[in-house]
C-alpha cells in the first residue's frame, strides 16, 4: 500500500494535534504517511520531499506547524500538490494567532487550504473531500460521514426536546 496523503509537522511536539488528522485518515481507510520536516532545521529535506510527493503518489499534503509556521507555505511554493495548513498553538506561538497567521497570508501563486488553529481533522475531512472527486468509494464515504453528522444533531435536538425548565416553550 502506497500513502496518498502525507502528514507533515515542523516538530515532533506537534504531533498531539496532528493525531486527529492521521485517525480520520485511518478511519476512512486512507493510506497516509507521517514525517517530521522542519522548515528551519532541515530545509533541504523540506525541498526534496515537496518537489518527490506528487511523483512518489501524495495527492494531498496536510502540514501542521507551530510559531513561525513556514512549513505548508514552504512546501506549497514547491509542489503542485494541494496543500492544507494546520496553525498549531505549540509552545512558541502566540495562542496560535502567528502561526494562523502566517499559514493564511501566503502571497498570490501560492495557495495554502488554511484550517482553524489544531483543525487537523478538519484537514483530514478536507483531504478526503479532494479525493472524493475523482473517486467514487471514497465520495460515498464522504457522504456518509456527513449524514452521520446529520443525524447527530436529529439525535441532540430530541435529546434537548426531553430537557424540562420552567419557562421553556
Amino acid at each position: 500500500m502506497k500513502p496518498i496523503v502525507s502528514i507533515i509537522m515542523g516538530s515532533t511536539s506537534d504531533m498531539p494535534v496532528m493525531k486527529s488528522a492521521a485517525e480520520f485518515l485511518n478511519q476512512m481507510e486512507i493510506p497516509f504517511e507521517i514525517n517530521a520536516l522542519s522548515a528551519h532545521r532541515v530545509p533541504a529535506q523540506v525541498a526534496e520531499f515537496a518537489t518527490g510527493a506528487k511523483d512518489r503518489g501524495i495527492k494531498v499534503i496536510i502540514a501542521g506547524a507551530g510559531g513561525a509556521a513556514h512549513l505548508p507555505g514552504v512546501i506549497a511554493a514547491s509542489t503542485p500538490l494541494p496543500v492544507i495548513g494546520v496553525p498549531v498553538n505549540s509552545s512558541n506561538s502566540i495562542n496560535g494567532v502567528d502561526s494562523l497567521l502566517s499559514i493564511l497570508q501566503m502571497p498570490s501563486g501560492i495557495p495554502v487550504a488554511t484550517m482553524a488553529v489544531d483543525g487537523a481533522k478538519n484537514a483530514a475531512i478536507l483531504a478526503l473531500e479532494i479525493l472524493a472527486l475523482s473517486d467514487e468509494k471514497l465520495m460515498e464515504k464522504m457522504v456518509a460521514f456527513k449524514k452521520d453528522l446529520e443525524s447527530k444533531i436529529v439525535k441532540a435536538n430530541e435529546a434537548f426536546a426531553e430537557i424540562k425548565y420552567n419557562y421553556k416553550v
